[in-house]
């Protein structure tokens, strides 16, 4: 059904079906996962604490992201503890504004020591004919919690990768998360946290990429804006010019269609500046209550050149028959 799915929103959108011959390998060190598209590697997911820049606090480093994400042509299209958000690793998804028994717990923002997100272990690896996938362990710690840190949740996250005619790939990334402790977690409304962040490359700024969601907001109107999908591309040095990356929200995510954070163009002087993040939180608070288990799924289209809204729409409706 899968092959059947993207043979059709190709013909449906007139992408000639070439350059589907790649296949997906994986290729597993000490400190990291390569998800190969043939001889490139598009997607790291790193299984060690990253080495912070010299001077810079040992609490920014952290392990359990995603970085580099390149294109079939290798573009990078990621980027890892920028000098204005030490934090921020590549494509990740810790939970900001958390209470727990009344403590505030943060597991995004490394510096105040309130929370992380770290790689367990390795549950599951495989390789088959239409591509490849890994299922991680991610452990949130608590690191407010009397007398000496907590688990708080338990997070299986799956990433699969497949290639695409036209030269691009995509990628599943499905988080299931599981309260370890015997009262509920409160995700409580807040403009940060939780889905999926993007921390785009160090070159992108106002002047050279884009925004766009399935509404039709663009990069000075799409923060607090719900989308079922968003849309970045940018300047690279790909033989087209450009590269970008789709990323679609599954209706069954909570409070659907999901509303974004999106820094204004103006932030940073327009420089290095793309930073987005499908907030399921933003508006509604989510108990998650003891020993439960939540997922929240989302694909990642990723291409060089561009990528027409129609393109950006089939392949929205295609996911969204998935369950």
């Amino acid at each position: 059904m899968r092959f059947k799915a993207i043979i059709w929103v190709m013909l449906w959108c007139n992408v000639p079906l070439t350059g589907f011959s790649q296949s997906v390998s994986l290729q597993e060190r000490d400190s990291s996962i390569a998800f190969m598209l043939d001889e490139i590697p598009v997607l790291v997911y790193q299984k060690s604490k990253a080495a912070v820049p010299l001077g810079v606090d040992t609490i920014y480093s952290k392990s359990g992201f995603i970085h580099p994400l390149r294109t079939a042509s290798g573009q990078i299209l990621t980027r890892i503890q920028p000098v204005d958000h030490y934090h921020h690793y590549g494509i990740w998804g810790p939970w900001t504004k958390t209470n727990i028994q009344h403590r505030e717990v943060d597991f995004w923002n490394l510096g105040d020591a309130k929370g992380r997100v770290e790689f367990d272990r390795v549950l599951e690896k495989r390789e088959d004919e239409l591509g490849a996938e890994i299922l991680v362990r991610q452990n949130h710690w608590d690191l407010t919690s009397p007398p000496s840190t907590s688990l708080a949740m338990l997070e299986n996250l799956k990433i699969r990768v497949e290639p695409l005619p036209s030269g691009r790939f995509q990628v599943d990334y499905i988080t299931e998360f599981t309260n370890q402790l015997d009262v509920s977690i409160l995700f409580e409304a807040y403009r940060y946290g939780g889905g999926i962040a993007f921390r785009a490359r160090e070159d992108w700024g106002s002047e050279n990429s884009m925004i766009l969601t399935s509404e039709g907001k663009n990069r000075e109107d799409s923060d607090e804006a719900k989308a079922r999908w968003v849309l970045v591309s940018g300047n690279t040095n790909s033989s087209q010019g450009s590269s970008g990356l789709l990323i679609l929200s599954h209706p069954e995510n909570f409070d659907h269609p999901e509303p974004l954070r999106v820094w204004p163009e103006d932030s940073y002087e327009g420089i290095g500046n793309v930073f987005l993040n499908f907030t399921p939180t933003r508006f509604k608070s989510w108990e998650i209550l003891p020993g439960k288990t939540y997922r929240l799924q989302y694909r990642l289209i990723v291409f060089d050149g561009k990528l027409a809204v129609s393109e950006a729409e089939a392949y929205w409706e295609s996911f969204s028959e998935e369950k």
